[in-house]
């Protein structure tokens, strides 16, 4: 009986990375942006709020960002009947906003990313450019 594994992990310099190709991709698109990188555990790795990123984006992209990692989807995409019960059972720490895109490498999730501020859709596509353009 095997006692202990072995996991990749997601390291600072990656979430570093992360955070630079998700502000560059939104300067581009001209929506500034919160963006936040957990690892596989919800721990805040790295965080940046653009300049003229609205201040309340500051928990919803860290909310996205943990949703991600410890369901290994994608947010936005909760039925409407879960989306409350869940954000009740976690205390708020799980969202159905889109914006969060788990990071998955060799098929485990090592982590996630989470995006405010935009629109659901803005905040995706950044989260998935994000990870594009590290991980590609």
């Amino acid at each position: 009986m095997a006692l202990t594994r072995t996991a990749t992990k997601l390291t600072h310099e990656a979430a570093i990375a992360l955070i630079r190709a998700a502000a560059d991709h939104a300067t581009a698109m001209g929506q500034p942006q919160c963006v936040a990188v957990v690892d596989e555990g919800c721990n805040l790795l790295s965080f940046i709020r653009m300049d003229g990123a609205r201040i309340l984006s500051i928990e919803s992209a860290r909310r996205k960002a943990e949703t991600a990692a410890s369901t290994g989807r994608a947010t936005g995409g909760m039925g409407p009947e879960l989306e409350i019960k869940l954000a009740i059972a976690t205390e708020g720490r799980m969202t159905n906003l889109k914006g969060g895109v788990p990071i998955i490498i060799d098929g485990a999730v090592v982590g996630g990313i989470g995006v405010g501020s935009g629109t659901g859709d803005q905040d995706r596509e950044v989260a998935e450019a994000a990870i594009k353009a590290v991980f590609a």
